[in-house]
Parts: structure tokens; C-alpha cells; sequence
């Protein structure tokens, strides 16, 4: 790599530190600092902004938004604590099992915002501290999807394996238990990560911070007054927000699905339409996400008829409106740069896994860091791989390490969940590299290959 990458990509780490250090909106503004380095200074062609991420973030926020106003996130949480009261503490292992179930049907990590704000209110009102559930549910959000048969990656992977003759069930009898085991054992180490909630110094300043003591008091009573007095719209609005996102995991099981469903009902429920090509492709997660959910939010509004100013004044609007800016400016300022340094990226890489095949994991794992896309990491290293000979269970044992998002913090699911948490545990460290979700990460990563690579030996050699 040239020294003029390294000096860019100095520039990128250096406005994620000081746009994490002052809070709010700075991701994001700080990002669009550094991508006016990169453009103006150094001459890089801006990228695309990550439009479908932010869509997907705000559709999921409006419904979400307006459950809170009417109640729904109230009862959401009170009938989550009367089973955390017996055994808080679980809540670490069972928000991935959440996340994770949703991705695979979903093929898409980006269903977890949909529970990402009640596994952060569920955490804070029982004590404790939310770091701890919501790294593992970013976490196991990610690894699902090499556990998903309708994801990008799953599918990328098995067409560039097809002349080895390893098939979809061959990688996923291999990805679903190791990813599982994984994530698993990880959650018994994070689940005594950091400070108890009632001693963190962070949380405690926040306690006596009249900014926060009238966010604090706002989550209390959720939307106010009528999300006590009135049970039947707090129903009605969860019950439609459960729906829609049930309903996300549907439709993304539909190329799954419909070999086994009518083609009119698979056609009905999710529509096909003529690409740039003229070939007909199935309607996109992103757009589906985005459109169910904001029926869901149209749907609570109509029937539940929310203080429309306690919408946009409830801290799931505000904190999903933090996160969409700041992935506007920092997802759109790394994309950047490792667009313009894409092929010479490749041949650090190849020149990697000549030297010994098992160094194929750390290939997967340093790309996926860089262009932030499990199927863009296949697609571009999986040819790689074939051409220099490394055996296919080596290449399906080590398939788990294109999980590497959470290295960088930049990624949507990561920026939502610290802005959702209230409680500032969740947060990007003074060093940029020592945020919440690194520990979760690498564990889970060191767990999941070592299963992976075992089960890939004994199933596949």
C-alpha cells in the first residue's frame, strides 16, 4: 500500500475520533469534514452516500417512533422486564438470539433496528448495562448473515464453489452451528463486560445532567400520560410494529420460500419488476423495509392517533435521527476511500493467502473491514482464492471471518445502537479502536473460526 492510502486513511480514523468525541450529530458532520479532505485535497471521486441504509433507518424509526408516542414501546418494555425480574441478567443472551434469527430469515443485518431502542430501554430500566446486550445483538446481527440462505454473501459463495460441488446446505451445516457456538460462549464473557450500570462514572454524570434527567424522565412514561391511561392503543401500536417487522423476515424469505409457495402468492407478496437489464428481480430488501415500515408507522398513526409532537420528541426519533446523519457523513467518507484504493487492496490480499492458504481467514477479515459488505468481500476475494488452489473447506471454515464490520465503527447497526443507548456505555473509545463492540467482536470472530474450521475438516474434507 502507498503512503499517500495510510496518510487518507489517518484522515478517516482521525474525524471518527473527534466526530465520536463530540457527540450528537459529529459523526456525521465530521465525516463530511474529512470526505472534503479527501475530495478537494486528494482529489477522491466521491462514492454514492449510503441512501438505503439511512431510508431503512428512518422508515424503521418513524414506525418505531410512533409505537413510542402511543404506548406501544411502554408495554413493549414492562412486559420484557416482568420476565427480566426473574432473570435480568439473560438479557445479554437473549437479544442476539433475537437479532440473529432475524437476519437469517431477513438476509439483511439492518432488521436489528427494529429492537435495537427496546433492548437499550429494557437494559437501563432493569440496571443493567446496556454495552452488554447491545454489542452482542450488533454482533450476532452481523455473523447471521453467513448463516442466512437468502443473503447476499451465502449465495455469492456457493456460485463460486458450485465446480467443488459444495452446496448451500454444505455451508450452512457448517456456518449455523460454529457462528451459534460462537456468539454463545462470547456472550458468558461480555456478559460481565464494563462496570455495573449503578457504578459507571459516564451514567452517573448523566443522572445529574438536567438535559439527560428530562430524557431519562421522558423514557419513564414513554409518550406521557396517555401511554398509562390508555392500554388499548399501546396494544394496537405494538402489536402492528411486531407485525411489520415479522413481516420484514417474511419477505425476505421469499426467493427461499418460493420454490415451496405458489408463484402468485410469492409474486403477490413480493412483487418482481424489470431491472436495467430487462430481466425481472425481485423487489429489494431496502425498499421492502422501507415500506413496510412506514405503512406501520401510517397504520399506529391512523388507528392509535398519537400526540403528533411526542413523536418527534421522543428519544427514538431523536436518537434515530442522530445515527442517519452520522452515517451519512462517516459510512460515505470510508466507502470513499476504499473505493479509490479497491485494487491495490486486491493484491495485498493475494499476495497474502499465496503465502499460506489458512491466512485466507485474515484476507476475509481485513477486506470486509474496508468495504463494509460481506457479498462485495466474497465477490472479491473468493476468485482469488480459487485461482490459487486453497481447498474449498478451507475456504467455507474461514467464510465467517467476512464479519469483519464491527472493526471500524462505522457501520449503521453500530452508530444506532450508541445513539440509542442513553446511557453513554456504548460509545466509541478515546482511541477510536477501543469502542464496544471490538472485544464482542474478536471473540466472537476467534470462537466462530476455530468451529468453523473444525466442522469444515470434518464435514467437507
Amino acid at each position: 500500500m502507498s503512503t499517500i492510502f495510510y496518510v487518507q486513511f489517518a484522515i478517516v480514523l482521525l474525524c471518527i475520533l473527534v466526530g465520536a468525541r463530540v457527540g450528537g450529530i459529529g459523526l456525521g458532520v465530521f465525516g463530511g469534514l474529512g470526505l472534503a479532505i479527501l475530495t478537494f485535497g486528494f482529489g477522491l471521486q466521491p462514492t454514492s452516500p449510503p441512501i438505503d441504509v439511512m431510508l431503512m433507518i428512518m422508515a424503521v424509526v418513524a414506525a418505531a417512533a410512533a409505537m413510542q408516542a402511543s404506548g406501544g414501546l411502554d408495554l413493549m418494555i414492562r412486559a420484557a422486564t416482568r420476565i427480566l425480574r426473574k432473570n435480568p441478567k439473560y438479557i445479554t443472551f437473549m437479544a442476539p438470539v433475537v437479532t440473529y434469527v432475524f437476519t437469517i430469515f431477513a438476509g439483511t443485518g439492518h432488521v436489528a433496528y427494529s429492537v435495537l431502542p427496546v433492548i437499550a430501554e429494557v437494559s437501563r430500566r432493569n440496571g443493567i448495562r446496556p454495552e452488554r446486550p447491545l454489542s452482542m445483538a450488533v454482533i450476532a446481527s452481523q455473523f447471521s448473515i453467513v448463516a442466512s440462505p437468502i443473503a447476499a454473501a451465502v449465495v455469492s459463495a456457493v456460485g463460486y464453489l458450485a465446480d467443488y460441488h459444495i452446496s448451500i446446505f454444505d455451508i450452512l451445516k457448517v456456518t449455523i452451528p460454529s457462528t451459534v457456538l460462537g456468539i454463545g460462549i462470547t456472550c458468558i464473557f461480555i456478559n460481565k463486560m464494563g462496570k455495573e450500570l449503578k457504578d459507571d462514572p459516564e451514567y452517573q454524570r448523566r443522572l445529574q445532567d438536567p438535559a439527560y434527567q428530562e430524557i431519562f424522565a421522558a423514557q419513564e412514561v414513554s409518550s406521557g400520560t396517555e401511554s398509562l391511561t390508555n392500554e388499548r392503543s399501546a396494544k394496537i401500536s405494538l402489536t402492528i410494529f411486531l407485525s411489520a417487522a415479522l413481516l420484514v423476515v417474511l419477505l425476505g424469505s421469499m426467493e427461499k420460500l418460493g420454490q415451496y409457495l405458489p408463484q402468485a402468492l410469492v409474486e403477490h407478496l413480493r412483487p418482481s419488476f424489470p431491472n436495467a437489464d430487462g430481466k425481472m428481480k425481485m423487489l429489494g430488501m431496502a425498499h421492502t423495509i422501507e415500506i413496510v415500515m412506514l405503512t406501520a408507522g401510517a397504520l399506529i398513526i391512523l388507528f392509535c392517533k398519537p400526540d403528533g409532537t411526542a413523536i418527534t420528541r421522543g428519544s427514538v426519533f431523536h436518537a434515530g435521527m442522530r445515527a442517519v446523519i452520522a452515517i451519512f457523513g462517516i459510512a460515505w467518507l470510508g466507502d470513499t476511500l476504499m473505493h479509490a484504493h479497491l485494487g491495490d487492496l486486491q493484491e495485498v490480499v493475494k499476495g497474502l493467502v499465496q503465502s499460506a492458504p489458512w491466512t485466507f481467514a485474515f484476507a476475509l477479515f481485513g477486506l470486509s473491514i474496508l468495504v463494509n459488505s460481506q457479498g462485495a468481500t466474497v465477490a472479491t476475494l473468493f476468485p482469488v482464492g480459487i485461482g490459487l488452489g486453497i481447498p474449498p473447506e478451507i475456504m467455507v471454515g474461514t467464510f465467517v471471518a467476512v464479519n469483519g464490520y464491527f472493526f471500524i465503527p462505522n457501520y449503521g447497526p453500530i452508530i444506532a445502537s450508541i445513539d440509542f443507548d442513553t446511557t453513554g456505555t456504548t460509545r466509541i473509545g478515546r482511541y477510536i479502536l477501543n469502542h464496544s463492540f471490538m472485544l464482542p467482536g474478536l471473540l466472537s470472530m476467534a470462537f466462530s473460526l476455530v468451529f468453523s474450521l473444525t466442522l469444515a475438516k470434518l464435514l467437507l474434507a
